[in-house]
Order: structure tokens, then sequence, then C-alpha cells
């Protein structure tokens, strides 16, 4: 069987940068499971996986712009503390959530002034460049209810109530 949309794919991988410093892996815990096509993947990954069989060891370069998209500037932005004075320990590197034109977005700070911190709402992996190192374990097809939720059900169906 070979991957195609609305096969569940299970799969181990490893992500590193440009620089090849490991930013994550399942090899040192359980395997991912996905079913294809639904976008749960970064676009350059999931197109990458098509036709590939189980047994299959390879590496995928991905190109930011299939991965995390760019950098933007107009993500940074600087506001003033007192808009954050029910935090407390609101260090560089803290993750909050923030409420956008487009809805809620997680973003990071990145600089703390006593009067203003700044955070940046893009993806921490944006506009970096993706080294995949993939291996196939398991192609099957997705059962209904799996297609219908959007996700893989472990033993035991997954757990929401229908």
């Amino acid at each position: 069987m070979k991957i195609a949309p609305n096969k569940v794919v299970v799969m181990h991988y490893a992500v590193s940068d440009s620089e090849d410093t490991l930013i994550d892996s399942s090899y040192d815990h359980s395997p991912l499971a996905i079913i294809h096509g639904t976008g749960y993947l970064i676009p350059g990954l999931e197109d990458a996986l098509i036709d590939h069989v189980v047994g299959d060891k390879f590496e995928v370069e991905v190109p930011s712009d299939k991965a995390y998209g760019e950098r933007h500037d107009g993500f940074v932005q600087t506001i003033a503390k007192e808009m954050f004075a029910e935090i407390e320990d609101l260090a560089v590197g803290s993750q909050l959530r923030a409420t956008t034109d487009e809805g809620e977005q997680t973003v990071i700070v990145i600089d703390v002034t006593d009067d203003e911190i700044t955070v940046d709402g893009n993806h921490p992996l944006a506009g970096i460049d993706l080294k995949f190192d993939v291996e196939i374990l398991e192609i099957r097809d997705a059962t209904e209810d799996e297609l219908a939720h959007g996700h893989v059900h472990g033993e035991g169906g997954c757990g929401h109530n229908h």
C-alpha cells in the first residue's frame, strides 16, 4: 500500500534546521500517526510522503515557504507593560495567547523593558528551511470515524463524546 490522501501513516521523524541542529524527533518516544491529506503536517512534508511504502527511510528538505512560512516583521509588536500587569514572571521566552484580527494566536516575548514588552507572533520556525529524516512504519486505510474526526484514533477510540 502506498501513502495517499485518507491513509493513516505511522512514521518516525527527526527534523533539523539548515545548520543540522536537531529541533524535534519521535525516535526517542512514540511514532507520529496522521491521516494524510488533512493538513496536519506542513505542506512540504505531506507532499513528500506521497507514494512511499512501509519500510521506506528517506530525507526531505523543506524550504521555509513550504514549512512554517516566511518571517513577517509586522508580527513583532511592542506593547505597554501595564497591558500584562496580571501576568507574573513575564520574561523573554514566555509564550502568551493574544487575540488578533485573525483570532487567537500564540506570541513569544522577545524583549522586556521597564515600560514595554516586545512580542513576536511569528511561528518559532518561520523563515527556517527544515530537513526531515523519515521512516514509514505503517500505512492503512483510515476508518470512517477517523475521517469524520480528522485524526487517528488509538486503541479504544479518541475519547471525545460523539
